[in-house]
């Protein structure tokens, strides 16, 4: 039987990450990266869709890909009003969303849009996101803080923690609807997420870098401090915005992303980045912790995944302080391109129906 080809998008802020896959293999991929002077010439993020519809398709041609070809195109899910997780089918009401930018200017706006042209191009075939950072399947007790009027919200690495959580089941043993998890998504942001059901009933909100500290984010900050910090500096909201997320964690305090430069720091004797790489795998390890009592302790294994799980070191220092709750399994780095495609292939292969969004 042929497997299915799916053209799998992914539009970073000075990027466009395209794969072709055959069934889960990946054929080929493409990353095209833009000066961000070329970037800066377009008024607003919807006003770059042509241009990277373009190289798109400069992509396919030079690899001798045709869009007759393709069974679907699935891309990069952007920022929409709170939906459950899962693969939904690109519609209007859904474009409307995606261009206007009404919840939020980002490049993965453009997944979406881009993936619709696509299939229209390759005969009216199917076109899908999957999972986007906006996915909300929290317990309404996680939603009340102290103060009626501040709302917590679901904000994460929804497409990446899924994704993996589908993995590790599958290595237990178990349907991924039937497992309790804690995922632990460890890159330049942080997230952690209780999974049970199939749903992710407790997450930390990554994109106002809530939760541990991370080599680009604040982390969860002392709330007294930080209004005092606001009112004797009278720092605008947008400068305190990039110094929680952008700026914060391992960037404020070492003035690296990097965790490799970190661990070389160490190595050679530099106490502060060594007590900044402690604390870090310290607030990481206490968050884990955290979901295993929202799980009640019934938890089948912690998942390591993201960037960060690459350092042995650093999984060591977080294992070493949750190994107690489940085995630890791990999974370095991130995979969305193999994500979107799985997700695409689910709802092609009867494994789950394809969602339909819908406008608030």
């Amino acid at each position: 039987m042929k497997r299915p080809a799916i053209l799998a998008i992914n539009p970073g802020s000075t990027s466009t990450k395209v794969a072709l896959f055959r069934g889960p293999e990946e054929v080929w991929s493409d990353t095209q990266r833009y000066d961000a002077g070329r970037i800066r010439e377009f008024p607003s993020i919807p006003a770059q869709e042509q241009f990277r519809l373009d190289e798109i398709h400069r992509a396919l041609g030079e690899r001798g890909t045709k869009t007759a070809e393709l069974d679907a195109v699935v891309g990069r899910g952007g920022l929409l009003r709170p939906i459950p997780g899962g693969t939904y089918e690109v519609g209007d009401e859904m474009l409307e969303d995606l261009r206007s930018c009404c919840y939020g200017s980002h490049a993965s706006n453009l997944g979406g849009p881009l993936a619709k042209r696509i299939a229209d191009e390759a005969g009216g075939r199917p076109a899908f996101i999957v999972d986007p950072v906006v996915v909300d399947e929290l317990i309404e007790e996680v939603r009340l803080s102290g103060i009626p009027e501040i709302e917590r919200r679901s904000v994460f690495h929804a497409l990446n923690q899924k994704a993996v959580a589908r993995r590790a089941s599958s290595e237990l043993g178990k349907p991924y609807d039937e497992a309790d998890l804690i995922v632990a998504h460890m890159g330049g942001g942080i997230s952690v997420g209780a999974h049970r059901g199939g749903r992710v009933i407790d997450v930390n909100n990554a994109l106002d870098g809530e939760g541990p500290f991370a080599p680009e984010r604040a982390g969860s900050l002392p709330a007294g401090e930080l209004v005092r910090f606001v009112f004797s500096t009278g720092i605008k909201l947008e400068d305190l915005m990039k110094k929680m997320v952008g700026g914060g964690g391992l960037v404020a305090h070492l003035s690296t992303n990097d965790l490799r430069e970190v661990e070389k720091r160490m190595a050679g004797g530099d106490g502060k980045a060594r007590l900044v790489f402690e604390a870090m795998a310290y607030q990481v390890a206490r968050e884990i912790c955290c979901r295993a009592a929202v799980l009640s302790g019934e938890v089948d294994a912690v998942v390591l995944t993201g960037g960060l799980a690459f350092s042995e070191a650093f999984v060591k220092a977080v294992s070493g302080r949750v190994s107690f709750i489940a085995p630890i399994l791990l999974f370095p780095g991130e995979d969305e391109m193999r994500a979107l495609a799985e997700g695409a292939l689910r709802v092609m292969g009867g494994q789950e129906e394809a969602r339909v969004y819908a406008r608030a």
